[in-house]
């Protein structure tokens, strides 16, 4: 993985010498927010941005390179690092505050995304001096992510690494290691052919339900390889009894789906197998222009050399 990374970096800087003028380099900041099995609104579960909490909003931070295929073509790619974070107490559904438990994640994020341009306006204000431009894209893409998940034991103290613990039981620790598609929307404005100021957001549709480390059923705790293992994956007993007047309930019952049968042990799911988890991003951006203008304006804009319009030769006829 970090052999693959640090090879797309040289092969994307090394490029630059090669392919002046179609290359900008920046930095992002933003948000990021995450929909999975942890927290949630007052329903079972809702798909998209329905379901996430405004409240467990956290940072991204980033670096990127994007060059310049066509007018209407670009490929972006870079490195996030973002952190995902969710706790049951603060949903308004009583069966998942019954289950009580939380997370954050902090993760890299290596991306690849062609960026297509919906709109544009070379001369935004048509002032007719071509010093701000404007371009609207959507883009579909790849993305690698290193994830990490640690809990706490009653949202309080140390936060500890949940893949060791294995706490649904599992035979052995689930990969750090992730893929997703990130679909998204974005803008920028160029100021005098070298400065970019834009915002873009985008969704990733992953193919892990353990980002959160939730995703099955509660283990049998005589199955569990340590004490702070069964701490982590059962923390109903630091849950209030009600939540918006409505009673939690009782250990196992958080409403997910029913399994069928009366007893924890045919009744105790702890996640939702059957969707994976996906997080969103929304960043500002900045980036520099490398050799300041492209092809594209060197090609159709040459006459312009700052402010002023170089008129074209001629002789005076008599």
């Amino acid at each position: 993985m970090k052999k693959l990374l640090v090879f797309t970096l040289l092969v994307l800087f090394i490029s630059t010498a090669n392919a002046q003028y179609r290359w900008d380099v920046g930095l992002a900041l933003g948000g990021s927010n995450y929909l999975g099995e942890m927290g949630g609104k007052e329903k079972t579960r809702q798909d998209f941005v329905l379901d996430l909490k405004l409240n467990q909003t956290r940072w991204v931070i980033g670096g990127f390179g994007r060059y310049r295929v066509s007018r209407l073509l670009s490929v972006n790619g870079g490195i996030n690092y973002l952190r995902l974070q969710g706790a049951d107490r603060h949903s308004s559904n009583p069966e998942r505050v019954g289950r009580y438990l939380n997370f954050r994640n902090d993760m890299f994020e290596f991306y690849v995304r062609p960026e297509i341009t919906f709109f544009q306006d070379n001369d935004l204000g048509g002032r007719g001096r071509y010093k701000t431009d404007f371009r609207l894209f959507g883009y579909v893409g790849a993305a690698v992510y290193l994830s990490n998940p640690k809990g706490q034991i009653n949202g309080e103290g140390d936060w500890h690494s949940l893949r060791p613990l294995r706490t649904e039981g599992q035979d052995s620790e689930y990969s750090n290691i992730g893929f997703a598609l990130p679909v998204g929307l974005g803008f920028y404005f160029t100021k005098n052919r070298k400065y970019r100021f834009g915002f873009d957001i985008g969704w990733r549709t992953t193919f892990d339900d353990y980002i959160d480390d939730v995703s099955t059923t509660y283990a049998n705790p005589a199955d569990l390889p340590s004490q702070l293992s069964i701490d982590l994956q059962n923390q109903h007993e630091y849950a209030p009894s009600t939540v918006n007047g409505e009673p939690v309930p009782d250990q196992y019952q958080y409403g997910y789906w029913d399994s069928g049968g009366d007893s924890p042990v045919s009744n105790n799911k702890r996640g939702d197998p059957t969707h994976n988890d996906s997080y969103l991003t929304m960043n500002f951006t900045f980036s520099y222009v490398l050799k300041g203008q492209s092809n594209f304006y060197k090609k159709r804009y040459s006459w312009i050399k700052g402010k002023r319009r170089i008129g074209r030769k001629s002789r005076a006829k008599f």
